[in-house]
């Protein structure tokens, strides 16, 4: 057989070699031994902070704004002027009736005195009383209407938002001002359809803000709206925040509800964990063992039964790996 030949042999004989040996090689995986801490439970949702019983301020009659009294952040109390409307029609309306009115009582006493002598009848006594009281009561009801010309506060609290200037058409359907007491706030929580069912009163929240780096405002829950948006398939879930912590009304949070919590739990990786299964190495061996899991978070997962802190996990097993399979681990 010619060299060049023996060559070839040789060179397919170590390619062959090489290959079977790298196929042999077992995959190197990561693993990771359980830890023991707290697991903890909880629903995601986006909120924000408002007054606990916010009151819109609205116009009764429809006029326009000649002037507003107070601006956002105005501490306001019961029955203070808040917004004054254009009245002069009104007025001109209660000069007239007035006048009337009091016309009508002088032909009242007039028809009285006559009565009294004998000179007038029953009945244009009673029609004379009868017009006085008409005008009086004319009166009174336009005066009624020209106080509600000066819209005033109906409870004691602090201006937090004003949605209408001078000028501005006032109206029974608009809102001009919000007023609330800003040391009594809640946060209403948007939670996912399909999370409702864990949500339960009284259970803790914790919340978060981009505004205050490194903070965690704490809270429960207190109230949970029995009817559901079907647009956003999210139910609305209020939030009493601790007493001792201010946030200022307008804020978005993140807030996590605590639905449930367990202090020494076992816990693995959360990819450890699929179909209710773990994988380890025994003898180099992948070996899938069945688990009970309980509480999941986004980094762990809580084990039950099926390992112990001994048991060596793969922390993200992939896809393809198979039963017996030869593997290397490294971390464990």
């Amino acid at each position: 057989m010619p060299r060049l030949a023996y060559a070839i042999l040789a060179l397919v004989v170590i390619a062959g070699a090489a290959a079977f040996i790298l196929l042999r090689r077992p995959e190197t995986l990561q693993g990771t031994y359980p830890s023991i801490g707290p697991a903890v439970d909880v629903v995601y949702a986006t909120g924000f902070v408002e007054p606990r019983e916010p009151v819109e301020i609205a116009s009764r009659v429809t006029a326009p704004i000649v002037r507003i009294h107070v601006k956002e952040g105005d501490r306001v109390q019961r029955g203070q002027p808040l917004v004054s409307l254009e009245s002069s029609e009104q007025l001109q309306a209660v000069g007239e009736l007035s006048a009337r009115s009091a016309q009508a009582r002088k032909d009242e006493e007039r028809a009285l005195a006559i009565y009294k002598r004998g000179f007038l009848a029953v009945s244009a006594r009673d029609r004379a009383m009868s017009e006085a009281r008409s005008a009086l009561a004319a009166e009174l009801v336009a005066r009624a209407r020209l106080s509600q010309f000066a819209i005033r506060s109906s409870i004691s609290g602090v201006v937090l938002r004003r949605d209408a200037e001078i000028g501005d058409l006032a109206t029974p359907t608009r809102t001009i001002l919000v007023i609330g007491d800003p040391s009594r706030v809640r946060v209403t929580a948007t939670v996912d359809e399909r999370d409702i069912p864990r949500v339960l009163k009284g259970q803790q929240a914790l919340m978060s803000s981009d505004a205050y780096k490194g903070r965690v405002f704490r809270g429960s829950v207190y109230e949970i709206t029995p009817g559901g948006d079907p647009n956003q398939r999210a139910f609305r879930v209020r939030i009493r925040p601790d007493e001792s912590q201010v946030l200022p009304i307008g804020l978005t949070l993140e807030v996590n509800i605590v639905t449930a919590s367990r202090q020494n739990a076992l816990l693995v990786p959360a990819g450890a964990v699929r179909d209710e299964r773990i994988w380890t190495v025994r003898d180099g061996r992948a070996v899938r063992i069945p688990v009970t899991a309980g509480i999941e978070g986004r980094q762990k997962r809580e084990i039950l039964r099926g390992i112990d802190r001994s048991t060596c996990v793969l922390t993200n097993p992939p896809e393809k790996l198979k039963e017996n399979a030869r593997i290397q681990v490294e971390g464990c």
